[in-house]
């Protein structure tokens, strides 16, 4: 394939030799600018897509896609309604659950946490909590132990604040306790921790604890009722149709929300710093830029003499704004490239061997995200030649609008 003349002139105008060698460096700072600014567009968006994927993944595998909940406070039959709403469209499982504050406490303190009552039987298939279980059953809660206690599932950072482990005994106190003359006094019922779960989100692993649904009802004085029903719907982003369809199946006084509408802050707020991010890096590209047009600027005014030769042997200026337009795309497309290459070769470390740690009470995942998608790739290396590209009018024009007669005039 042949290129253009203008290919070999500007090609060879960035890469001057002998006197004209500051030429070059600067090519090659500017070539480097673009590289810094496009690796750092790309390895900020990767973080903050993997930030965004990790705790939605995070957030939807410890809690549900959808809740039933009804306004008079609690469910009645809650295992019939969860019967009705697994027959609606677009619902591939449903689990009754109970949901209460708490003040859990061991012979280490005592601390405030989230009791929940699930059914064993169906909760593992709305959740990833079978899953997250890194010591004991799920069916453990089920069961009695040998001394008579039932059992609870703990999270992990809850149970190392108690100091607590397989085995050992817990005392709960629930709100809503018998008034004596006294004063009111809370509900408390000892257990026997079963197992530990990690979700790998601190704020659900330092205050969820997990106990079986009937006894959690009679802990509670809910025997027969539900704080709400927990949904797993087939697509995740059809959840708030599906909410819909299930409040249209239950009528009144039943509600359904949706796992967007739970987290709707959360996840605006990190689109909204995505977006301040990439316009935030995209003015380092412009900066780069800039040192593009300073560098053509350059070239114009050492090759001026160059330019009027060509004029006289019938370059056109149409030919000569070519010229400097490829030499700054020539630029672009080098320091995209690298830049490119070089961010998603830090991308893949970072994905493969995350040595970078976080302090998971902070950010609530433990290790930095990263993922890397080829729409966000393709966002940046456009945006980059682009700006690269808008950058090369002001000296292309410039150079076109040279007089050969007055530049070899006293050759």
């Amino acid at each position: 394939m042949r290129l253009p003349v203008e290919f070999y002139i500007a090609r060879k105008y960035l890469l001057a030799k002998r006197k004209q060698t500051f030429i070059s460096i600067i090519t090659f700072i500017s070539i480097g600018g673009v590289t810094v600014g496009v690796m750092a567009l790309i390895i900020v968006l990767a973080v903050m897509s993997g930030f965004e994927r990790e705790l939605k993944e995070r957030i939807l595998g410890a809690t549900a896609h959808a809740h039933v909940t009804s306004l008079n406070g609690s469910i009645e039959n809650p295992f019939a309604v969860t019967e009705k709403v697994r027959k609606v469209e677009g619902v591939v499982a449903a689990s009754p659950y109970i949901f209460t504050q708490m003040m859990i406490a061991s012979g280490s303190g005592a601390v405030g946490g989230v009791l929940r009552g699930v059914d064993t039987a169906t909760v593992g298939d709305v959740t990833r909590l079978r899953r997250d279980l890194r010591a004991g059953r799920l069916e453990d809660l089920h069961r009695v132990t040998k001394d008579g206690l039932p059992g609870a599932i703990l999270g992990k950072e809850l149970a190392g604040n108690l100091g607590v482990g397989p085995g050992d005994v817990i005392e709960v106190l629930v709100p809503g306790g018998t008034i004596t003359p006294l004063g009111a006094f809370p509900k408390t019922a000892r257990f026997r921790v079963v197992g530990v779960s990690e979700s790998g989100m601190y704020e659900y692993d330092a205050t969820f604890a997990y106990v079986d649904f009937e006894e959690a009802g009679r802990l509670l004085g809910m025997e027969g009722r539900a704080t709400g029903v927990e949904v797993k719907v087939r697509d995740i982003y059809a959840a708030a149709a599906v909410a819909q369809r299930i409040r249209s199946a239950l009528g009144y006084p039943f509600w359904a929300k949706d796992w967007m509408q739970s987290n709707r802050n959360l996840f605006s707020a990190l689109k909204l710093e995505k977006v301040v991010m990439f316009v935030i890096l995209v003015l380092i590209v412009m900066v780069a830029a800039f040192n593009i047009i300073s560098t053509l600027i350059m070239v114009v005014m050492e090759k001026t003499k160059d330019i009027a030769v060509l004029m006289t042997l019938g370059a056109t200026r149409r030919s000569i704004r070519r010229i400097f337009a490829i030499e700054g795309l020539i630029i672009g497309v080098a320091g995209t490239a690298t830049g490119t290459a070089l961010g998603a070769l830090l991308c893949v470390l970072l994905q493969r061997y995350r040595f970078i740690r976080l302090p998971s009470d902070v950010y609530y995942i433990s290790t930095l995200p990263v993922s890397l998608d080829a729409g966000t790739v393709l966002l940046v290396v456009a945006s980059s030649i682009l700006i690269c590209f808008l950058a090369t009018l002001y000296p292309a024009l410039q150079a076109s609008r040279v007089d050969p007669a007055e530049a070899i005039r006293y050759e």
